[in-house]
């Protein structure tokens, strides 16, 4: 459930909650028991053990009783759950003891930003903030996916376009883990901007109107994905192959370049042929 601010509490329970569960106690070198267990994964005394707290905390962790860890604790943990460093990151960030950027969202491009994402043509970019709005885009772009100028800027969200307008949406070959690093993103930006009301009342939406966003949002996947390939059908000119790199300026981390090159050749001669257009 998405209220209008992330109740950082409950949030905090379920995700160790879940990531408790899906340890396997012979990973860690822990003692096998003759009592089955009932629930998968580690006990929560074993947490307590690895991560040196009391159990009773742990519980009342777990019960999301507004508990606001230390800094140490929150590390005990990580290093007990065995997080990656992303899901350790969200940990920080659901106890409020990472470092915030004082400054408010992005809602406009930074100038110099906006002119870079026009000199970067012939490859195709766009400029987001944390929650995916778009906030600049160049002709390549606009060729690729589709005329943002034609939406109105409560559309102009890539996620918003993955999940919910109609060519978009069967727009990537593999949509599934697109959306899946899409949202692995988002709960990760939610935590980080736990008072962005847009971006909850976005989230809100999309477990709303979205089956796969709402399955997917669950389980509680945290990912910062920066790099990577996705694989595109356009209409006009057939499958597009592309990777991606995702850069944030130093002067304005709240905004993100989202550069695509052509993968292979034929995706180059597919780029080619929708830009001569």
């Amino acid at each position: 459930m998405i209220t209008h601010t992330v109740d950082t509490a409950q949030e905090m329970a379920a995700f160790l909650r879940a990531r408790r569960e899906r340890l396997d106690p012979r990973d860690l070198g822990l003692p096998s028991r003759r009592q089955a267990r009932r629930t998968p994964g580690l006990r929560r005394e074993e947490v307590a053990e690895l991560a040196g707290i009391s159990v009773d905390y742990i519980v009342r962790l777990e019960q999301g009783r507004g508990l606001r860890p230390s800094a140490d604790v929150v590390e005990a943990l990580a290093r007990a759950l065995r997080l990656a460093p992303v899901e350790r990151a969200y940990l920080y960030d659901l106890a409020q003891q990472r470092p915030r950027d004082a400054g408010t969202p992005a809602t406009a491009a930074a100038p110099p930003l906006a002119r870079l994402v026009a000199d970067l043509s012939p490859l195709p970019v766009m400029l987001m903030n944390h929650r995916y709005d778009i906030l600049a885009w160049n002709r390549e772009m606009t060729r690729l996916l589709l005329d943002f100028d034609t939406l109105p800027p409560s559309q102009r969200n890539s996620m918003w376009l993955c999940l919910l307008h109609p060519e978009i949406r069967e727009f990537y070959v593999d949509r599934e883990r697109v959306v899946r690093e899409g949202i692995a993103h988002l709960r990760a930006a939610w935590a980080a901007h736990p008072e962005d009301r847009a971006l909850t009342g976005l989230i809100a939406e999309f477990i709303t109107r979205d089956e796969d966003f709402a399955r997917l949002w669950a389980e509680r996947e945290i990912e910062v994905n920066g790099r990577g390939r996705k694989v595109m059908r356009h209409p006009d000119v057939g499958a597009i192959a592309v990777n991606f790199e995702v850069l944030m300026p130093l002067q304005d981390p709240d905004q993100r370049l989202l550069i695509f090159r052509a993968a292979d050749d034929e995706s180059q001669s597919a780029l080619d042929r929708l830009c001569a257009r």
